[in-house]
């Protein structure tokens, strides 16, 4: 087991989360935009602030990061490419959004479970998506 070599795993990291966060804009940003605007109608809310767009890009780039980051982890054990780079993006979906999302949107009831269920599969395609695309510009040194 070698070192990982940081510049390349912030490169993918980046990478992970730029393509993470465009796809969640055509998830959440177009194809469930009205049902996230009728939910927060239902909680109060006109829509989401500029400043909580901002957060969620933010978060998005930390999870793509993370995500690369468990990729060149588990990478010894698993091998390199696509099947461990999806292992390591489902890793970081269950923790980072499925168990989340289970617990804010279902359980207490804060949004429909249609919405939590889409967003949430959604969810799944970006950062799977993103974290192959990450993890191709992954190379040990």
């Amino acid at each position: 087991m070698g070192k990982i070599n940081m510049g390349r795993l912030i490169l993918g990291g980046i990478v992970a989360g730029i393509v993470s966060d465009l796809l969640g804009y055509v998830v959440d940003g177009v194809l469930l935009a009205q049902h996230w605007a009728n939910g927060m109608k239902g909680l109060g809310h006109d829509n989401f602030s500029t400043s909580a767009l901002i957060g969620f890009n933010v978060i998005g780039l930390v999870t793509g990061f993370l995500a690369v980051w468990v990729y060149t982890a588990i990478r010894p054990r698993f091998g390199a490419g696509m099947g461990t780079a999806l292992l390591a993006a489902v890793v970081v979906w269950i923790v980072g959004s499925a168990l989340p999302n289970a617990g804010f949107m279902v359980f207490a009831g804060l949004f429909s479970k249609h919405l939590a269920l889409y967003t949430t599969l959604g969810a799944l395609v970006e950062i799977m998506v993103g974290t192959v695309a990450g993890a191709a510009l992954y190379k040990e040194d």
